[in-house]
């Protein structure tokens, strides 16, 4: 985790003083429950909560590790010094690592993913409002990077926000995924613990029992969550690189606001470099670096090994964390991104009126001419634009084979622009709902 790229409340969930406090009240709901089943004293299960305002010593704790080289019984150590060693000994009965380990990780994950599904909300409210403000601010649609058909701006915020909007239904699935618990004991056979302490646990803790565990929580749900962080950051660059695209000289319809005082270029005082979209960029190529090792960690060793720990301390954090910054920063760049219509007019008719040759194209078959032909007659204007400059609408009403099929007037008419958003409204009764 970059401090650079973090936010307190996410960085909040992945600290030792959280992941401490959750593995304490795993420990003391367990005890709870099995003093209902009667396996351990009551008193014993309610000396435990003795330390549930505690501040757990990390420093503490990482002496006793040194000396262990296990994490859990380090800090069962440190319990036992605050609650008494009699008072705590049948905390983690029946219990193995896993147990706390798996379960702990889920909780933070269902809260990171909680996070992560309010910022997605304030990307949506931006788009969404950046949408309506331009649902009929006309642009040229590209493809392969060229001039296809004109199109607007609240279209291209439109589809941006159903994108997100599918992402953010994926992380509501991935959460629902993830938000399970387990405390079965070694191998996952209850043997030593009843099932009761699960359902208990769990209960306490907001998840749901994992149907069937084997040491570990099977991890082809967590592959699931990370896969779904990394099409969310996908989702995040593949806005970046449109505003990236909007904002090149050449091209200029809309740019990341400029601050007051802000510097675009050590050497070069007349630079406004689309730094945000290109840092969302960067960020998104970190959180997709952890959908590969997810998967990977999806096959253990029989029923446990522990290759996949090093691996999720790791993503863990550092994803939720660096795409939770991601998702503020986007949020922030759609709010305030400046638009210029008149430089996506002047763009659209950069090629004067090329863009409406498949409508002279269309005009041409429905009047009886063949496609093949219709094609030779639109291209070989078309070819004029672009070669020599010439004025597409000009240069069809100058064309004789064109001009017997087509009137002066039907030919004009196929250059208005209001032809191409006609449906913009039934587009977003489809995208926002009526």
């Amino acid at each position: 985790m970059i401090p650079r790229y973090s936010r307190p409340e996410m960085t909040a969930i992945w600290s030792p003083e959280t992941k401490f406090r959750i593995w304490f009240e795993i420990e003391a709901h367990a005890c709870d429950a099995q003093a209902e089943l009667g396996v351990i004293p009551k008193e014993n299960a309610e000396a435990v909560w003795k330390a549930k305002d505690v501040e757990f010593d990390v420093a503490r704790i990482d002496e006793i590790e040194a000396v262990t080289k296990h994490d859990v019984i380090a800090f069962l150590t440190h319990l036992a010094e605050h609650v008494g060693s009699e008072q705590a000994r049948f905390v983690h009965q029946g219990m193995t690592s896993s147990d706390v380990l798996d379960t702990c990780l889920n909780v933070q994950l269902t809260r990171a993913a909680d996070i992560l599904i309010a910022d997605m909300d304030k990307v949506l409210d931006a788009l969404k409002r950046r949408a309506f403000e331009h649902k009929d601010t006309v642009r040229i649609g590209r493809s392969h990077g060229i001039h296809a058909e004109p199109t607007t701006m609240g279209l291209t915020f439109a589809r941006f926000y159903a994108e997100m909007d599918r992402g953010k239904r994926r992380l509501i699935a991935a959460r629902e995924e993830i938000a399970t618990g387990a405390i079965s004991g070694a191998v996952g056979t209850f043997a030593n613990i009843d099932p009761a302490v699960e359902e208990h646990v769990c209960k306490m803790m907001g998840l749901t029992p994992e149907p069937i565990s084997t040491q570990v929580i099977p991890r082809d749900r967590h592959a699931m969550f990370f896969a779904t962080l990394g099409v969310i950051a996908s989702s995040i660059e593949n806005i970046a690189i449109e505003i990236r695209h909007m904002q090149r000289t050449e091209v200029l319809e809309a740019e990341e606001f400029f601050s007051k005082g802000q510097k675009g270029s050590s050497a070069m005082p007349h630079k406004r470099n689309p730094v945000l979209s290109e840092n969302l960029t960067g960020l998104a190529r970190l959180v997709r670096m952890s959908v590969v090792p997810a998967l990977e960690n999806v096959a253990l060793w029989h029923e446990r090994d522990i290759s996949h720990s090093s691996v999720e301390r790791g993503i863990g954090p550092d994803t939720t964390v660096t795409l939770d910054f991601a998702l503020n920063r986007l949020a922030g760049l759609i709010e305030k991104l400046v638009v210029y219509p008149e430089n996506m007019l002047a763009n659209m008719n950069k090629f004067r009126g090329l863009v409406m040759s498949q409508r002279v194209l269309l005009a041409l078959t429905q009047a009886g001419v063949s496609r093949e032909d219709a094609y030779r007659l639109v291209q070989r204007n078309a070819m004029k634009v672009w070669e020599e400059g010439k004025d597409f609408k000009t240069e069809l009403l100058a064309d004789p084979e064109v001009t017997a099929a087509l009137s002066p007037a039907e030919i004009e008419e196929k250059f208005d622009l209001g032809y191409h958003t006609k449906h913009v409204d039934t587009i977003f009764a489809r995208v926002f709902g009526e």
